[in-house]
């Protein structure tokens, strides 16, 4: 489903007071007096997609002008995406974007329900709307634009080079990145080379181990007060057992206490069970009293001063905290950096085999990349030549049969992402005249319909899926005005068309006929616009064609214009 505008509300823009255009998916048309407002309408929709906010537009007496448009999108599609992206919603298919101005001149805009910069709805209108118009700056102007419309006119043939090329040129980018990095940073990463060199050759003479430098500082700690730790074991060894070495007994050790509790609730055990299970702990305690005691004569046996050990231990800690310093928070965390810097090492020493071998390859890519846009330059040029000749055949029934169009590729100096061809479209309005740009070669009425004709020869290759026409029948008439009629219908087959136009031979192909009507009471002009019927259509063609809605002569004709664009659709 390809997106377009459903409705759209306008309020206190020029004479338009408040409108609301209800749109159709194909054709539409809005036709109204001079001086009702239809140029309100385009200007509207401009405004909508990020077109400039004039205040001299907002209606003399409002203090704003707004314009609210009901878009229909995929839920999922790239349009919702863009709008989720800057935090609107999507709701059930449809988008609100709104546009306000003041008679102040500030301008405001809501993206889904969200305020957003105006900026953004222009970003967004490239994927949404084409307005062609006197004034307006045209998208298909733009170059970028235009070799991507050429592209799109190619099809088949251009795909499969187009994406051998893209990959190509993809790892012709990465190579010569590299290269310049390898050639041009050279002294920075000789240098880099003897840091990591040096770094790797210090920890190799410390020769680390993982977890050592928590052993070494518990080691030390253990050495460094071991006359104090000893005799702490001893002490509490003492208090458990006695010192064996008194032979007074003169000290109340732990145990013997134990010993005389538990002797004297023995004693009596059997006559209370509450005091047996006490003496069967004081028993527990005593075992475990005593093999608390053998492990601390068996710690303080172990410890002993060895300061040649300590300034060891010490010697090995200084040289580890030395590396930890340098190069990360433990001894695991330097062995991981020696692993690192060995690998990049060994990539920084390898430099000039990968010089010659990257050099190698891009020679071979440039060569590729040159074969490669050669051929995409030979397919663009058949389309260029397919395309130009299609759309002064086009000019030729839209009134300008002196006019031709061409499609002028240059060489751009460097491989592009697309190749090197620079796509212009150019226009001669007469034989004699040298091809100009677009916006050089034609006048503001002649524009318009360059554009249709260009539009209708790539109907169904541009991805636009809505077109606003403004003046696109200017200073034509009779068998002209209905060749572009059956243009714009054409082009309607595959997007929605939104046509502002005078000419009723115009008018008649419509699928939606719209009319801004005008109404004063002598002192206050106001526009609204009405959707109109099939006899509401008679009725206007009639007007536009004789200057009276109910002349019978207008009227027939009228009903013939429309019978015969039926017949043409």
């Amino acid at each position: 489903m390809r997106p377009r505008v459903e409705e759209v509300r306008i309020q206190g823009l020029g004479v338009i007071d408040e409108a609301v255009l209800e749109l159709s998916p194909g054709f539409n048309v809005v036709t109204g007096e001079t001086g009702a407002g239809k140029t309100m309408v385009v200007t509207g929709l401009g405004l909508l997609f990020g077109g400039r906010a004039d205040p001299a537009r907002v209606r003399p007496g409002a203090d704003k002008a707004t314009v609210e448009g009901t878009l229909v999108v995929e839920s999922n599609g790239r349009v919702a995406q863009q709008v989720e992206d800057v935090g609107g919603e999507v709701e059930d298919g449809e988008l609100i974007i709104s546009r306000t101005v003041s008679a102040e001149g500030r301008s405001r805009a809501w993206l889904g329900g969200r305020t957003v910069p105006v900026g953004t709805l222009t970003y967004l209108a490239d994927d949404l709307v084409a307005v062609h118009g006197q004034m307006d700056q045209q998208r298909l102007l733009q170059p970028a634009r235009q070799r991507a419309a050429l592209d799109r006119y190619a099809g088949e043939d251009l795909v499969k080079p187009l994406r051998a090329y893209a990959q190509t040129y993809k790892r012709h980018k990465q190579v010569t990145t590299l290269l310049e990095e390898l050639t041009t940073k050279a002294r920075e990463r000789a240098q880099e080379a003897d840091l990591l060199r040096f770094g790797l050759e210090e920890i190799e003479k410390v020769d680390p181990k993982r977890g050592e430098d928590v052993e070494l500082r518990a080691e030390e700690e253990r050495l460094s007060h071991a006359d104090a730790l000893r005799g702490a074991a001893t002490t509490a060894h003492t208090a458990l057992l006695g010192d064996p070495m008194d032979p007074s007994g003169g000290t109340r050790d732990v145990i013997s206490l134990l010993g005389e509790a538990r002797t004297a609730v023995e004693a009596v055990r059997d006559f209370d069970p509450q005091l047996a299970s006490v003496a069967d702990r004081l028993a527990e305690a005593g075992y475990l009293i005593s093999d608390v005691a053998t492990d601390l004569a068996a710690y303080a046996e172990s410890i002993e001063a060895d300061p040649a050990r300590l300034a060891a231990v010490q010697e090995r800690r200084a040289a580890l905290s030395g590396l930890i310093r340098k190069y990360a928070e433990d001894s695991a965390g330097v062995l991981a950096w020696a692993q690192a810097s060995a690998a990049r090492l060994a990539e920084l020493e390898g430099d000039d085999d990968r010089i010659e071998e990257l050099t190698r390859e891009h020679e071979e890519l440039s060569a590729r990349l040159g074969e490669l846009a050669a051929e995409l330059t030979k397919v663009r040029t058949a389309a260029a030549e397919r395309f130009g000749a299609a759309v002064t055949e086009e000019l030729t029934a839209l009134a300008m049969p002196h006019a031709r169009v061409v499609v002028q590729l240059t060489q751009a100096d460097e491989f592009g992402p697309e190749g090197v061809d620079e796509v212009e479209l150019r226009m001669s309005a007469h034989p004699a005249a040298p091809p100009l740009p677009l916006n050089k070669g034609a006048s503001g009425g002649e524009l318009s319909r360059v554009m249709l004709a260009i539009e209708v020869v790539f109907a169904g290759a541009d991805p636009v899926p809505t077109f606003v026409f403004d003046e696109v029948d200017a200073g034509v008439g009779g068998k002209a005005a209905v060749e572009i009629g059956r243009r714009l219908a054409r082009l309607a087959r595959t997007a929605q068309v939104i046509v502002v136009t005078h000419l009723p031979q115009v008018a008649a192909f419509a699928d939606q006929h719209l009319v801004v009507e005008k109404a004063g009471d002598g002192s206050v002009v106001r526009s609204g616009v009405v959707t109109l019927d099939h006899d509401g259509r008679v009725r206007e063609l009639s007007r536009m064609l004789a200057g009276l809605e109910d002349s019978e002569l207008g009227r027939a004709h009228a009903e013939e214009l429309l019978g015969m664009a039926a017949a043409d659709r």
